[in-house]
């Protein structure tokens, strides 16, 4: 079991937290400086958090209510695609409640004595964050049911004929769970949650804001057309823009005047192979071996992986959510199909015979 605690004297920093979530993530040391410049970037408050304008406002009325009423608020369930903030609101949760967070992840959660250790610990007020929920055990989801709903959970002392359960009183606490994939949370447990906020991807001119902001922390000079280049390639996810951000900061020390302008901004991702439109190495990729290899597609999956050297669950996982948002893919039950779209960014011009028939399974 791995689980952190930033709890200290008053409310926790944003530098703790984020150091708390890098080890609940596995981080190691090889990329704890890109880490320390994530947690530096983190909005402190709901006020300095950029986009998801709606979320921010329900989320706000929660707070304000629970602080109003001197009580643990209601239970908040973040869920969305990775890299839009949900990590970042519960940090803010607790610190606008001015509540200790605790941090830890369903992957460390494997057993409901893992649980247990963590729950029994909790003092009252204290915010919970579970990173990717999804990934609990069944055994461990189980007990969080009863400890969300009535603060209590039943621990099993001994074993054998002398095992005996003993219930255990919780302090009130909140639960703040982000995950990917709402849809594998069985609904007993989505129901214990009373407030849930689906992230959605952010708009060019909210990345444009995030750019700015980030580059101000980070005492780099950076024009607006030079912002506006790196948010329109940023895959609407402002994780990815920070990333950016940083990497165009580096060309730009290096072989330009230290100023970010677009013309600055297109030559470095060009270097790290991020297009005019977001996509990466992998991405063009997938879509060049649709094009050339097969027409266009249609093409399974497992056969489409194998044309480019990835295992299907890359190819599935990371590649085709942004190239079906994008409009350059579409999944059909015969396969992956290229879009007109996709023929036209890479420049290629359909085949005659496209289309025919399916290749592999899909």
């Amino acid at each position: 079991m791995s689980w952190n605690d930033t709890r200290g004297s008053g409310t926790p920093t944003a530098a703790a937290a984020a150091a708390a979530t890098a080890a609940a993530d596995g981080g190691d040391s090889g990329d704890s400086g890109d880490r320390a410049v994530e947690a530096a970037l983190r909005p402190r408050d709901l006020g300095e958090f950029i986009g998801q304008e709606r979320v921010r406002e329900q989320l706000s009325l929660v707070l304000q209510a629970a602080r109003r009423r001197g009580a643990a608020p209601d239970h908040v369930l973040l869920s969305g695609p990775p890299g839009l903030g949900k990590t970042t609101l519960s940090m803010i949760i607790a610190a606008e409640l001015e509540a200790p967070l605790r941090i830890t992840s369903g992957p460390a959660i494997q057993h409901a004595g893992d649980l247990a250790a963590v729950l029994s610990s909790l003092t009252e007020g204290e915010v919970l964050f579970l990173d990717e929920i999804h990934r609990m055990s069944r055994s461990a989801e189980e007990m969080l049911y009863m400890a969300m709903e009535d603060f209590r959970v039943d621990v099993l002392v001994g074993t054998g004929l002398d095992a005996a359960s003993v219930p255990l009183e919780l302090p009130p606490f909140t639960v703040v769970a982000a995950t990917t994939r709402a849809g594998l949370l069985p609904p007993p447990l989505r129901d214990r949650f009373g407030f849930t906020g689906r992230m959605e991807f952010y708009a060019p001119a909210e990345l444009e804001r995030v750019v700015h902001r980030s580059a101000g922390l980070l005492d780099v000079e950076i024009e607006d057309d030079g912002a506006a280049e790196i948010a329109g390639r940023s895959r609407g996810t402002p994780r990815i823009a920070n990333r950016l951000l940083r990497r165009v900061r580096d060309y730009a020390e290096v072989r330009a005047d230290g100023v970010v302008t677009r013309g600055t901004a297109a030559a470095a991702l060009a270097v790290y192979e991020v297009d005019a439109r977001g996509l990466d190495r992998l991405d063009r990729t997938v879509l060049d071996a649709l094009l050339r290899l097969f027409g266009g597609g249609p093409v399974g999956l497992s056969t489409l992986a194998v044309a480019v050297g990835e295992e299907h669950e890359t190819v599935e996982a990371v590649a085709e959510p942004f190239l079906v948002r994008e409009g350059l893919l579409a999944r059909t039950p015969r396969g992956r199909v290229a879009t007109a779209a996709a023929w036209e960014h890479l420049g290629l011009a359909p085949r005659q015979d496209a289309g025919a028939g399916p290749v592999g399974p899909g």
